[in-house]
């Protein structure tokens, strides 16, 4: 399918960035959000298939305007790309509840307020797809990433209960599971470290933020290949309802499946015994 208008949020930089210019490439429309859109006009160039939005995800007013210039630009919407993300990193008890709700607001609550505000075009037009990106930490929780955990797996649980009320409408969801790629997720602007410091967390602590920030610009995966995979992925007749983007992101998976395999077998018997015996019997 050619010719599709992409909304794309966070695309000023990172992945968002590359699915901007790779969607034009394939011959799409795009609108380009970002907090900043000089900077976002900037970095995707110029095309007469391009419009350039301001929109803060955490702000639902941000998302029902940019929705509304969007349809009003383009007569409507095909693809939906919730990217924009940020990275709240640290122990649980050291993050405090307002980081932990920025993480939420950001990376749960934004793609909810983009999604709401185009679900009503998306009905009536009766098509739509909905793209939204996850994360490994969104299969399996790691240390030091509680905050971002959680947010991606509300993410991913949050898409997979939409497919089932909004496909009768012919609407698609898809989660995508990147591994490591070479975004700017790990900058100094994206990454932020829990704010409070607890003396029993503290040799692991130091020992994280050096591998945190040792990994920025080195991770294996090239987000203008995964751009161009989600161009693919989207434009084929049925969108898949997940992409694991990565050989990591598919070791991760299958650790997951192996763990949950492990943790059935290993009560099996206890849990099949939890039924309400119907003579009485307790």
């Amino acid at each position: 399918m050619t010719d599709n208008v992409w909304f794309i949020t966070g695309a000023g930089r990172g992945l968002g960035l590359n699915i901007a210019k790779a969607a034009l490439a394939a011959g799409h429309k795009v609108v380009a959000t970002g907090r900043n859109p000089e900077k976002v006009a900037n970095a995707v160039g110029v095309s007469d298939n391009l419009a350039v939005v301001k929109l803060d995800v955490t702000s639902a007013a941000d998302a029902e305007a940019a929705a509304q210039a969007t349809l009003g630009r383009f007569g409507r919407i095909d693809v939906l790309v919730n990217n924009a993300a940020s990275f709240y990193a640290g122990y649980f008890e050291e993050l405090s509840p307002e980081q932990m709700q920025l993480q939420l607001s950001t990376s749960l609550a934004g793609p909810m307020n983009v999604t709401r505000a185009f679900l009503p075009a998306m009905r009536k037009q009766r098509s739509g797809r909905i793209v939204s990106i996850s994360s490994t930490a969104g299969l399996m929780g790691f240390e030091f990433c509680t905050a971002y955990s959680a947010s991606k797996f509300g993410l991913d649980g949050w898409m997979e209960a939409l497919q089932t009320e909004v496909g009768p409408f012919g609407i698609e969801t898809m989660i995508v599971n990147p591994g490591f790629f070479r975004t700017e997720l790990l900058t100094e602007q994206s990454t932020n470290y829990a704010e409070n410091s607890i003396e029993d967390y503290h040799e692991r602590r130091a020992a994280q933020i050096v591998f945190w920030r040792s990994q920025n610009g080195k991770q294996g995966g090239d987000p203008a290949k995964l751009a161009r995979a989600l161009i693919t992925l989207a434009d084929q007749d049925k969108l898949p309802r997940r992409f694991l983007a990565g050989s990591d992101a598919i070791q991760v998976a299958e650790q997951k499946i192996a763990l949950l395999q492990q943790q059935i077998e290993a009560y099996r018997e206890l849990s099949d015994s939890l039924a309400i015996d119907e003579n009485g019997n307790s």
